[in-house]
């Protein structure tokens, strides 16, 4: 396929997402059998704190997945994100630990300077490899990690954020059969992440950030989302 045509194709598609996003926002959600979603992967950047905790403050008590959390952090400031949230939610939130089994309704958050990855038997891992996308944290990482041990049963979250960390990884969970979801241009304060993953072609829904919430309790729940 010719370059002009994909041009025309993106074009087509960025107007109806633009034509979507102008109309009442009601979100319809229907059953999705026998795929329970076990773990969230949640990728932020530039504007994080705020959409990062938006979500995870409307989660309830009882949620039975594990959200597992990158945002790009200075390597050598420490970061107060769990401190943060653990003010504005009733889930566990944690530090990520090499080793550690992950829990349900458990949120675990990033290590300066630390990429941290999900593996096969559940367990996470903490590398110091080389940046990927000039990050450590790294959303790609962290999404590779759980596309391969999670496989059809996982999540991907791109929310705001500069340059395009996670678009190679969302690719890795959709060819798994996993979920993406991205937050919208007029709720993110840098789209440039979010457009990356949904230029992919393979984000299964572009939603205002206060929905990502809800969509995440349906879909934990053995739910799909769909656009009414």
């Amino acid at each position: 396929m010719n370059t002009s045509v994909i041009s025309s194709r993106l074009l087509s598609d960025q107007a109806l997402t633009k034509q979507a996003l102008s109309q009442p926002r009601h979100w319809v959600f229907s059953h999705f059998p026998d795929v329970p979603y076990n773990v969230i992967g949640l990728a932020a950047s530039f504007g994080g704190l705020k959409a990062i905790s938006t979500i995870v403050s409307a989660l309830p008590s009882d949620f039975p997945a594990a959200i597992v959390i990158v945002q790009h952090l200075p390597a050598n400031l420490p970061s107060y994100l769990t401190e943060i949230l653990s003010d504005r939610t009733s889930l566990q939130v944690k530090p990520a630990e090499d080793g550690e089994l992950l829990r349900r309704g458990t949120v675990y958050t990033p290590v300066p300077n630390k990429h941290v990855l999900i593996k096969p038997d559940g367990t996470l891992s903490l590398s110091d490899s080389a940046k990927v996308s000039f990050s450590r944290p790294a959303a790609d990482k962290l999404f590779w990690s759980l596309a391969n041990s999670y496989k059809s049963r996982a999540i991907a979250v791109v929310l705001t954020g500069r340059m395009t960390d996670g678009a190679l990884g969302v690719l890795a969970i959709k060819r798994q059969g996993g979920i993406i979801l991205a937050q919208d241009e007029n709720t993110a304060e840098c789209f440039s992440m979010p457009k990356a993953a949904i230029d992919t072609q393979k984000v299964d829904q572009v939603l205002p950030l206060d929905a990502i919430a809800p969509a995440l309790i349906h879909l934990v729940n053995c739910t799909h989302l769909k656009r009414a």
